[in-house]
């Protein structure tokens, strides 16, 4: 059995931990030291950071982020949010990241995730595909950039499957239909991609009560739960979510 990984999220906006409801009505949620500190104590397996204004405002990752949060964990970072290329890719890790996260940069330029696995090592890339429903596609998914603000008329499932034969060694799907709203993960879109890939699969988006975890793990088929409001607001510490999937029998780290 796979080990299930769970990964507190720092969604980051002006040098603040922030989160919001399908990617807009942004709240302040802590200090990003401060947050991954604590999510590493708790137990957190890995943490993602991401810089959620960096492609709308059409600059890089902010770096001095990144060192910050990465001076005080000792568990994986992946990074995400204006990485657009191999020499933001170098400088992201060499900040502190242990992974980075490409979404608008990869649909732009599918050849990156190729360079950068040949580069870096596929281990260290990973490939977001932020979707949401379309009946039009083959999937039902459709692929959006931009910080969810456009839609490319890709087919996310398809898109997974050509991530994964360019060398990504994680994906990581959120649903725009489920982001931030603490109704459970769009379990469909998670196992439409985990169907697709043998990759990792993060799940991402929606998670608000224990048993949407398990349900992430059971129905969705991901390995890695990705989750911020849950965790940033206390509804339930990393630790209380390790505990509820031992008691179903998931397999998680002490």
């Amino acid at each position: 059995m796979t080990t299930v990984k769970i990964m507190p999220c720092l969604d980051m906006k002006d040098g603040r931990v922030v989160k919001g409801v399908h990617f807009v009505d942004l709240k302040d949620a802590g200090d990003p030291a401060e947050c991954a500190a604590l999510y590493q104590e708790e137990g957190a397996d890995e943490l993602a950071m991401l810089d959620i204004a960096a492609t709308l405002e059409n600059r890089g990752t902010r770096l001095e982020w990144v060192e910050k949060v990465a001076s005080v964990i000792d568990i994986p970072l992946t990074v995400g949010g204006g990485i657009s290329s191999l020499e933001d890719i170098e400088l992201t890790l060499k900040a502190g990241a242990d992974k980075v996260s490409m979404n608008s940069a990869a649909v732009n330029n599918p050849d990156l995730i190729k360079e950068a696995a040949q580069k870096f090592g596929s281990d260290r890339i990973t490939v977001a595909i932020d979707g949401c429903r379309n009946p039009d596609m083959p999937s039902g998914f459709e692929v959006v950039v931009s910080g969810g603000t456009k839609t490319v008329g890709i087919d996310a499932v398809e898109w997974a499957r050509e991530c994964e034969k360019l060398g990504a060694g994680v994906i990581l799907p959120t649903s725009m239909d489920g982001d931030g709203t603490q109704d459970g993960y769009d379990l469909e879109y998670t196992r439409a991609i985990a169907d697709a890939v043998n990759l990792p699969v993060v799940a991402s988006g929606g998670a608000g009560k224990l048993s949407h975890f398990y349900d992430a793990v059971q129905d969705g088929g991901a390995t890695i739960l990705l989750a911020a409001s849950v965790f940033h607001f206390r509804t339930f510490s990393v630790q209380e979510v390790k505990e509820y999937l031992r008691q179903k029998e998931v397999e998680v780290t002490l």
